[in-house]
């Protein structure tokens, strides 16, 4: 499904050269939970970007579903991104101007589909996250952990691929936190891959698989045996 080999991607600027990635190689496949772990500066965001198709590898080769995008431009990245990926971010990143179902609606725009699928697929993803009865409120007039329900019925409601979380529930208290990783534990019953960056060993737990990033290099991967068997 995705496969990255001797992946590297370097930052340069006039004074300093940084080496993010270095070498990485990992491949994900179809009905995968996958955690990424690691220590702040490891990599992790720079590879989630990567694998979202939000940046290019400096060097190294990206396999998206049999499809080399290694030099892939924006344009032709953005095409697979709005068609394969759901993204899950930990300040939710909700428009406050739009309201609940105009948030969850807008990957469906960015599609181009009909005003009347957009408003069934919307429907079906905030009873699914329990937030139809939220349908005409605003970000600001939500909790937390609702704002974030309303987040991932974004990302599903285009029926993704995959799904991209980064740091889920690190604007949430446990409770919220809990409930967070439960939905996405439950979509990935269903058949959703989820790769997902966190600093919680928490909610690495509910992975089917952790990777451990340091200094940009992949120096363990870890498979649940409780899942492994289920």
């Amino acid at each position: 499904m995705i496969q990255a080999s001797e992946l590297t991607r370097v930052f340069r600027t006039e004074e300093v050269e940084t080496t993010a990635l270095n070498k990485v190689n990992i491949k994900i496949e179809q009905g995968e939970f996958v955690a990424v772990m690691g220590p702040s500066g490891c990599g992790k965001s720079t590879l989630l970007n990567i694998l979202g198709l939000l940046d290019t590898p400096t060097s190294g080769k990206f396999m998206f579903f049999d499809e080399n995008v290694s030099g892939y431009n924006e344009r032709q990245r953005a095409r697979l991104r709005k068609k394969n990926i759901g993204f899950v971010f930990q300040n939710f990143n909700l428009i406050d101007q739009f309201t609940v179902f105009e948030n969850v609606e807008l990957p469906l725009i960015y599609l181009g589909l009909s005003a009347k699928e957009r408003r069934k697929r919307v429907d079906e993803a905030l009873e699914k996250m329990q937030m139809s009865h939220r349908r005409k409120h605003y970000p600001n007039q939500l909790s937390g952990g609702q704002q974030q329900r309303v987040a991932i019925a974004r990302a599903v409601v285009s029926n993704p691929k995959f799904i991209l979380a980064d740091e889920p529930t690190g604007n949430l208290d446990s409770a919220h936190g809990d409930e967070v990783m439960n939905l996405l534990s439950e979509l990935n019953q269903a058949g959703t891959t989820i790769i997902m960056v966190t600093h919680s060993q928490r909610d690495a737990e509910y992975a089917q698989r952790v990777i451990m990033l340091f200094d940009g290099q992949v120096i363990s991967e870890k498979i649940s045996a409780e899942k492994n068997l289920a």
